[in-house]
Formats: structure tokens, C-alpha cells, sequence
């Protein structure tokens, strides 16, 4: 239908006047240059950033033009040059790498690691946007601003997913410091609920699928449709929240979430790698809402952690399975990422003296370091499923940590 209308609609493009033409341009460009976001980028991710540089070049802004400066130093900002290689970053990841290492020195309760939680906090506060000048706030327009963005600055996007994570962290501290900052970040998940229950990453509502069907549709990727790994880590935040007013938004959450779970009792990970990790979101955001472990949701999703784990003891999942769904849960190798957040998920439907949660804790203390670190060296997460992959270089640091940190934790009061 798109193909016809397009062939349709070109036959009459000698019509358009150029006047109307050089408008629509105009219009486009003036967006993105309010955009430009200095030096940390249109977006702060390459595919937008470099489009930007380029575009300028096509506008005919010169070389030595502040704006063609600007989006030239942003992209170098990405690069990681070595003696004898090097690379281009995506995007960098700061809010959410310092969140979920708080999240993981936080489990290992040892007071000598207080400081530095503190310090990561304090640091992640003063990155919160109170304002509501990000594109979010056309569908939400009333909404007070309190989110967090994924990289060092991006005041246009900020995202629900490190908003969760890091209020996450600190209500964890339980320091007064950071309530009122919960609070705002509270309220603006909450009101950024799509009206399916779930949460999108950066939008509500952004659920117009007919848009992707459209030839140009940029890989099938123009929405920001609610996702079950995103909906969890709100759910999860939401659920430690002490205020009253929440109850319903967690109630329609759980609704979507109980939708979504796959026939073979995982969930789809939208930003992680795949089913394991949208499984361990959902079944940590489950324990934290107080969903009993006899559910059948946490019931089914435990059993198909089992099932897929390796026979090493770990578990391991290719990015393969975004485009062959059946794949779920597979891979020629296990990775500590994996074997973490699998031990993650069952540990919180409750099987922390399980065999299998045994078996993972003694693969990842097989495979760890001499360093005290450990290595994958895959890719553990998508850009956009099916078209770009990336690898969060802290995911076989901080995951494995925090996994071994919970095991040892609920073992030992079970031996008490």
C-alpha cells in the first residue's frame, strides 16, 4: 500500500512548488540543530550524530562553521584509539554503568564500598532533568520532568529505563539526601505509563506500528512501543517507593507484563540480550511487587531458566535469537553476563538453594580472573534487533558481582 501511494505521489512531486519544498527543509533543519546537543551529540548516539554532520555538510554549512565543528569534535569524542587498533563507540554509558555498579556493591553489604556508593550517588543527583523541555513531554505535556539520561548529557531524552535503575540505587541507601529526587523520578515514570500498563524507553504511547510498514521506516524502528524489560525495571522502582499512589500504575503493569510473557515462560529483552535478560527483569520486578512465587508467571519462567541452562553450569544466549525467536535462550558458549542474570532471575522466584542456582555460582567462580574480574567477549546487547549489536564492556564486572553477592547472601541465612 506504501510502495503504491509513493509511485502514486511521485508522479505529481514536478507539481510541488519549491517554496514549500525549501519550507519543509527549513523546518527540518531548525529541529535538529536545537538539537545538536554540543559536543555530546544529536542524541548522543552515532547513527543521529553522524546524520547530523552530514546533513550540515548538505545544507552547505562550511567546514569551519561552529556547527560543523561542534558535530565533528562529538563524533570523535566516540573514538577509542589504541596503539594498533581502533574503534568507533556507538554511544557511551555513564548513568547507566555507575548505576548498576551502585546496584552491585549495594548487595555485597560491606560497609568499606559506602563511600563509593555515596560518591557515584551524589554524582548521578546532579544529572537528574527537572525540566520538561525533551521531546517526551509532547505526549505528556504536563508532566514534570525527573529522569535520567543514559550518557553524560542529553537533555531532549531523557530515559525511563536509567530512571528506574538509578532511583533503584538510591532508595537502596534509604539517606534522606535523595528523597526528593526519588520523588520526582517517581512521578515521572509513573506519568509516563503508556495506557497498554507497560513503559517505552524514552515515550508514551509511541505505539503507531502501521509507521514501521513504511518503505524508508529506518529498519522497522521508528516506534518506542512499551517492552517488558523496561516495564520491570519501573515496576521494580515503583514497588520500593515509599509514597502512596502508586498502586495502580503497578497493578496495570503487572497486567502488561503477564500479557507479554511468551508461550515458553521467558520475555522478550528489548535492550539486553534476550530472553534471558527480559526473564531476569521481569522475575526481579516480580519478587520486588511481592508477586508470590507460586504464581504460574514466576512458576513458568523459573522452569524455562532451568531448561536452557548449559551443561557447564552457566547459561549463554546469541543475539541470533532476535532474528530466530525459537533460538531463545541459546548459544555455542556460556557467558558470565548470562549465568549472572539467569542466577538473578531465580533467585528471585525464590530458588537460591536450587541446584541450578549452584551450578552457576561455581561457573562464574571457575571463570573468574586472576584480576578478581571476568571476561565475555561477545556482544550482550542490541542497538536495534536484527540491525546493530553492542557490547557493554561492565555487564562481566558488574553482573557477576552482584549475582555471587545475592548467592552468598541468601545462602547464608538459610545455613543461620
Amino acid at each position: 500500500l506504501f510502495l503504491y501511494v509513493e509511485r502514486t505521489a511521485r508522479l505529481f512531486e514536478p507539481m510541488v512548488p519549491n517554496w514549500l519544498r525549501n519550507l519543509s527543509i527549513k523546518k527540518a533543519e531548525q529541529w535538529f540543530l536545537e538539537r545538536l546537543n554540543g559536543e555530546d551529540g544529536l542524541g548522543a548516539i552515532f547513527p543521529a550524530m553522524v546524520n547530523a554532520h552530514e546533513a550540515l555538510a548538505w545544507l552547505g554549512y562550511k567546514e569551519d562553521h561552529p556547527y560543523r565543528i561542534t558535530t565533528r569534535k562529538a563524533l570523535q569524542k566516540l573514538l577509542v584509539v589504541g596503539k594498533d587498533s581502533a574503534y568507533c563507540q556507538p554511544c557511551m554509558s555513564p548513568v547507566w554503568d555507575t548505576a548498576l555498579a551502585a546496584l552491585a556493591l549495594q548487595e555485597t553489604g560491606d560497609k568499606k564500598y559506602k563511600s563509593a556508593i555515596k560518591k557515584s550517588l551524589d554524582w548521578l543527583k546532579g544529572k537528574q532533568l527537572l525540566n520538561n523541555d525533551g521531546d517526551w513531554s509532547m505526549q505528556r505535556p504536563n508532566l514534570r520532568g525527573g529522569g535520567w539520561p543514559f550518557q553524560f548529557a542529553n537533555n531532549h531524552y531523557p530515559d525511563l529505563d536509567d530512571t528506574a535503575a538509578v532511583a533503584w540505587a538510591m532508595c537502596q541507601e534509604n539517606d534522606e539526601d535523595y528523597r526528593e529526587t526519588i520523588s520526582r523520578a517517581a512521578e515521572w515514570i509513573a506519568g509516563m505509563q503508556s495506557n497498554n500498563g507497560g513503559y517505552a524507553a524514552f515515550d508514551a504511547d509511541n505505539t503507531r506500528y502501521y509507521l514501521n510498514e513504511i518503505p524508508f521506516a529506518d529498519h522497522g524502528a521508528l516506534l518506542d512501543p512499551p517492552t517488558s524489560d523496561v516495564s520491570a525495571r519501573c515496576l521494580a522502582f515503583l514497588s520500593m517507593v515509599d509514597e502512596p499512589g502508586f498502586e495502580m500504575a503497578n497493578k496495570r503493569c503487572l497486567d502488561y507484563l503477564r500479557t507479554e510473557q511468551e508461550v515458553d515462560g521467558s520475555w522478550f529483552g528489548r535492550w539486553g540480550t534476550n530472553y534471558i535478560y527480559g526473564t531476569w527483569s521481569v522475575l526481579t520486578a516480580l519478587e520486588k511487587a511481592g508477586v508470590s512465587m507460586d504464581d504460574a508467571m514466576v512458576h513458568r519462567a523459573m522452569q524455562w531458566l532451568k531448561q536452557v541452562q548449559r551443561h557447564d553450569g552457566g547459561w549463554g544466549e546469541s543475539n541470533d535469537s532476535y532474528m530466530y525467536p525459537q533460538s531463545a535462550g541459546e548459544n555455542s558458549t556460556s557467558t558470565t553476563f548470562h549465568t549472572s542474570i539467569a542466577m538473578l532471575g531465580l533467585m528471585a522466584a525464590g530458588e537460591a538453594d536450587s541446584m541450578a542456582a549452584q551450578r552457576g555460582a561455581e561457573y562464574l567462580l571457575h571463570t573468574q580472573l586472576p584480576s578478581g574480574c571476568w571476561h565475555d567477549p561477545g556482544f550482550n546487547a542490541p542497538g536495534f534487533p536484527r540491525v546493530f549489536y553492542l557490547k557493554y564492556h561492565g555487564y562481566d564486572k558488574f553482573f557477576p558481582l552482584w549475582a555471587l553477592a545475592r548467592y552468598y547472601k541468601l545462602r547464608s541465612k538459610q545455613v543461620r
